[in-house]
């Protein structure tokens, strides 16, 4: 039986994803996942599984607590490598480490991958999206005016498309929302898949 609108769950606090998810045009819950989320890795990792998993396991969380919802989790991360195997960039640890990031990002194109994962008691489903950012050369005291207005820190890559790194994105190759934080067209697919429908 297709699960109603009203009980979709979005397992994330990112204001950028609850803005994004309110595009699919029902109402939906948010309620942040509590799961505790480990550090990126040091090593090069297999980028589309890593993030497939943590938004699993953050959908997850959230399930055990709202057992009868469809529940939305998701996990971004940046690297420099296009092939999927590679070192994340995730949120930076201080202003130094976000400035060290913007460095080695900027004049170079970089892969935005999302993981999202829908879970219920009937199964669960996942699915990744990556999308292709090119960002312009910045000079020292630039990054350091963008790391200094605080934007970066709470953001994959330790920029925000959408925000005051804007004039330094020079193209985008794929979905815009991803590099958001959530690929709405992908989610919408994988719901689809899950069973669940909106309107008659």
């Amino acid at each position: 039986m297709p699960i109603a609108a009203p009980h979709l769950v979005l397992a994330s606090g990112s204001p950028r994803r609850r803005d994004l998810i309110q595009l699919l045009g029902v109402p939906v819950t948010v309620e942040p996942s509590r799961y505790d989320e480990p550090p990126a890795p040091e090593q090069p990792v297999d980028v589309p599984a890593f993030v497939s998993e943590l938004a699993l396991c953050k959908a997850r969380e959230t399930l055990s607590r709202f057992p009868r919802d469809l529940v939305i989790g998701a996990d971004t991360e940046v690297t420099l490598d296009e092939g999927g195997i590679g070192r994340l960039f995730g949120k930076p640890r201080d202003a130094a480490d976000a400035a060290k990031m913007l460095r080695q990002l900027a004049g170079n194109t970089h892969f935005v991958w999302t993981g999202i994962a829908v879970v219920s008691a009937a199964g669960e489903w996942t699915a990744s999206e990556v999308t292709a950012v090119e960002f312009a050369p910045m000079r020292e005291h630039e990054i350091l005016r963008y790391v200094a207005t605080g934007e970066p820190m709470d953001k994959a890559g330790g920029y925000g498309a959408q925000g005051l790194a804007a004039p330094w994105i020079s193209g985008i190759r794929g979905d815009f929302h991803n590099v958001v934080g959530l690929p709405l067209c992908r989610l919408r697919l994988l719901l689809q898949e899950a069973g669940w429908r909106h309107g008659p």
